[in-house]
């Protein structure tokens, strides 16, 4: 999504400009495995 709104064909050049923050990486991961909200040892 965001090659294409920047209308980058490559990945590399899209990672200079994008560095998101841990929030966002965050959020992002809870969206993609909501899930699975545990996190290393456990039960």
């Amino acid at each position: 999504m965001l090659m294409a709104k920047s209308r980058h064909k490559k990945a590399e050049n899209v990672r200079r400009y994008f560095k998101p923050s841990p929030d966002a990486i965050a959020e992002l991961t809870s969206l993609l495995a909501p899930g699975d909200t545990r996190r290393g040892g456990g039960t």
